[in-house]
């Protein structure tokens, strides 16, 4: 894609050099750490230098784009014209996830995150799972493995004319919805059955609600919106308990964008449980977050603050006491002193603002021998808001930084703060003895 997309701006631009160009990767704003990571590594290896590569949150890219434009309702409303203080829901619908956050507009037109991101896998690609169960339930789950296995690029084509349906297909008018079958799907039922497509409907049990005309599956509009159920459900809770939160009281405006919020019954399913809320669907909704992207690329300081999804901190050691520490974690170091290890020392907790560029919360770290040269801090990330030890279940080490320490004995001492400037991480170390910074991004483990 890299190379493909050099190759086209080249030949419509003059003297359009590679270092012109700087490449932003949008990604999930749910994913993890590690995650984001592994993009980024991905896109290093498809010839993207590091230095002319940012990553850009879906759902934050789509809200910038909506920004700068008049996203018009009826009624006249638009995001564009929300005023200091006023908070917006972003319900960013792709394929594979749901995307959510809650923005608050700022002084100058810039955007705030209230709350952490969220979301889950109930995009648009689970209504083509239930649609492609149905099949398989229609003739045999055996006919739509081979049917894959045989017959990929039809089967793609077979998705992309429900894909067309889908956005379209609305329930309150009735009727059937047509979805034309590739005949190599109907030899597949033929084969492997010793039907045809159309005498197996006969034997379903749906009657007159699905038939078979030539090549054409006609459905009822109530069948189709069933595959939708599961989808719709699962959006809907989450956005309810999402909105009852405190700092999401006084939300004015879901905007809906992504590919599965150009769908006709998820628009009406959000529409019939949040009637006060104003429902915002930009024109191309399934562009706005690639438009949003280019924004972000010019401007990324257009979102001033976030909010940390997990909890930062540092593994470390402290001296070991009966009444307080559990003797698991009791370790006698080769100096002859006894300490508790695998403790948690946090920097950053979970709901924690974040000002994008500003440094969080410094702690300070001591090296535990006399002639120690290096201070090796592992770094963890846990969802759990106050955690004791990096061993307890959900905590994981996601990385390290190794800082060299100045002099000797055990009082010489390292700040150690995070930077969380656009979407990723940098530690910040500083030798407080010689006032040396060391700046150092996470290489996060996968």
């Amino acid at each position: 894609m890299k190379e493909d997309l050099t190759n086209i701006s080249e030949s419509q631009v003059a003297g359009l050099k590679a270092d012109d160009i700087h490449w932003v990767l949008t990604v999930p704003a749910i994913w993890n750490d590690s995650a984001k990571h592994f993009m980024r590594l991905a896109a290093e290896q498809a010839g993207i230098a590091s230095d002319k590569l940012s990553l850009a949150l879906e759902p934050e890219a789509a809200s910038l784009y909506c920004r700068h434009l008049r996203v018009q309702r009826e009624g006249g409303s638009s995001i564009s014209t929300l005023r200091v203080g006023k908070k917006y829901l972003v319900l960013d619908a792709g394929g594979g996830t749901i995307d959510i956050t809650v923005h608050e507009v700022c002084a100058g037109g810039n955007l705030k995150e209230v709350h952490k991101a969220s979301g889950g896998d109930w995009g648009g690609t689970k209504v083509d799972a239930e649609f492609m169960d149905f099949l398989g339930e229609l003739t045999d789950t055996s006919v739509m493995q081979i049917f894959k296995e045989d017959h990929m690029e039809d089967y793609i084509e077979l998705l992309r004319d429900f894909e067309i349906k889908k956005r379209a297909v609305d329930t309150t008018n009735g009727g059937k919805i047509t979805i034309k079958v590739p005949v190599s799907f109907l030899e597949c039922v033929q084969d492997t059955t010793g039907q045809s497509m159309k005498n197996k409907l006969q034997t379903t049990g749906y009657g007159k609600r699905i038939t078979m005309a030539g090549d054409k599956l006609r459905l009822d509009a109530d069948i189709m919106s069933s595959f939708f159920t599961t989808s719709l459900l699962n959006i809907v809770e989450h956005l309810s308990d999402l909105l009852q939160k405190p700092e999401c009281k006084g939300v004015e405006a879901i905007l809906m964008v992504g590919g599965y919020s150009e769908s006709i019954l998820l628009q009406d399913a959000i529409k019939q449980q949040f009637p006060h809320v104003k429902i915002l669907v930009p024109p191309e909704a399934g562009l706005a977050v690639l438009k949003g992207a280019v924004i972000y690329g010019h401007c990324p300081s257009a979102i001033t603050e976030r909010v940390s999804k997990y909890t930062y901190g540092i593994s470390t050691t402290e001296t070991f006491d009966k009444n307080k520490h559990p003797w698991s974690k009791r370790e006698v170091f080769s100096d002859g002193t006894i300490r508790c290890v695998d403790v948690w020392s946090v920097i950053v907790t979970a709901g924690d603002k974040l000002v994008v560029g500003e440094a969080q919360n410094e702690r300070e770290y001591f090296p535990v021998y006399e002639d120690q040269e290096f201070l090796h801090l592992p770094i963890f990330v846990t969802s759990d808001k106050d955690p004791k030890f990096t061993t307890d279940v959900g905590s994981k080490k996601v990385g390290s930084v190794t800082v060299p320490v100045s002099g000797s004995g055990t009082d010489r001492s390292v700040g150690v703060r995070m930077i969380f400037g656009g979407t990723e991480i940098t530690v910040e170390c500083v030798e407080k003895a010689t006032g040396k910074i060391t700046q150092l991004d996470i290489a996060f483990l996968m």
